[in-house]
């Protein structure tokens, strides 16, 4: 078969370069504790980055080249934001139904992976083919990695539930191999996959500053919106202490999505945990003490830090990539 035409292909750039606006329906933060106060104001505005994806998820700072990569599960691209001049760009397209996203300390980027139902990564400048790096575990095939983060000794984490291989719009139908819904532990170095704990449908991932906790939301209760299958009960965030010898302990519930569920995590340099909602974002001490509120109009489905200064809280929700800027 002869290559395609180079030039009836389409192009990469999915916004043009130039100043974003600020959400016009946006109300403002809600304040609940005189500590959020110091750190983001209620007259912040929310900035559109991005909008017209199907379902932007899997937001990545990518400090080298000054870009956020973000996920549009359907449309099979990986996208970047680009801080420079504001543009938007396809930089993987087509992609195997990438979800969560995560970048090493080298650069280099990982990708959770539903059409192939895998770990896979990119060198830094993402060039070629994502390379798959896990897709076993006790010789089974995984269901289909969600979300994935770094720790601070360099471990790759991933969660992996059926969302995946349920509905086909994220991914193919099929049968899990697998009789369990589990977080899991790739050592980088050796290709090892360690089986770490066991969900109803783990989705969300996100480490505290010191790698000393980490934390994963359960969202079984959103398989009542795919045909066939019937909610769950689980619609919150677990914590777990990691003991020195790398295992976990002291597995709590930290906090419960009121409305919708925690999709997608972050912490910041303080250890306050910002979770996903279909409200908006909902800010957590590390005590379990709701601070306040950032309301977004669509299903906010994950989280990420970032900007040259790490002060710049990246969005994806829904259709649209929005930030909003902390004061500290």
């Amino acid at each position: 078969m002869a290559p395609p035409n180079p030039s009836l292909l389409p192009g990469r750039l999915l916004r043009r370069p130039g100043p974003c606006r600020a959400d016009a329906d946006f109300p403002g933060a809600r304040i609940d504790d005189p500590r959020l106060a110091a750190v983001l104001s209620p007259d912040a505005p929310l900035r559109v980055l991005h909008e017209a994806a199907i379902h932007a998820e899997g937001p990545a700072w990518q400090a080298a080249h000054r870009r956020l990569l973000f996920s549009d599960v359907p449309n099979r691209r990986l996208n970047a934001w680009y801080a420079d001049d504001g543009r938007v760009e396809a930089v993987i397209d087509p992609a195997w139904f990438p979800n969560g996203n995560a970048v090493a300390a080298d650069g280099s980027v990982y990708h959770c992976e539903h059409g192939r139902r895998c770990i896979s990564r990119s060198a830094p400048d993402l060039d070629g083919e994502p390379v798959p790096v896990a897709t076993h575990y006790g010789g089974r095939r995984l269901n289909a990695p969600n979300d994935v983060a770094i720790a601070p000794d360099g471990a790759v984490w991933f969660t992996d539930p059926i969302f995946g291989i349920a509905m086909p719009s994220q991914g193919a139908l099929a049968e899990p191999e697998l009789a369990h819904r589990s977080l899991y532990r790739l050592d980088p170095a050796t290709g090892t996959v360690d089986r770490m704990a066991d969900f109803e449908q783990p989705n969300g991932l996100a480490f505290a500053p010191d790698g000393r906790t980490v934390y994963v939301s359960d969202t079984s209760v959103s398989l009542g919106e795919v045909p066939g299958f019937s909610p769950g009960a689980k619609h919150e965030v677990e914590s777990f202490a990691i003991a020195g010898d790398g295992t976990l302990r002291d597995r709590r519930r930290f906090c419960v999505a009121e409305h919708g569920y925690p999709d997608g995590l972050a912490v910041d340099a303080r250890g306050w945990l910002w979770t996903s909602a279909a409200d908006g974002v909902h800010v957590w001490s590390p005590a379990r003490e709701h601070l306040g509120f950032v309301p977004v109009s669509e299903t906010v489905c994950n989280l990420a830090f970032g900007g040259d200064d790490g002060r710049r809280l990246f969005i994806a929700a829904s259709t649209r990539l929005l930030a909003i800027d902390l004061r500290g």
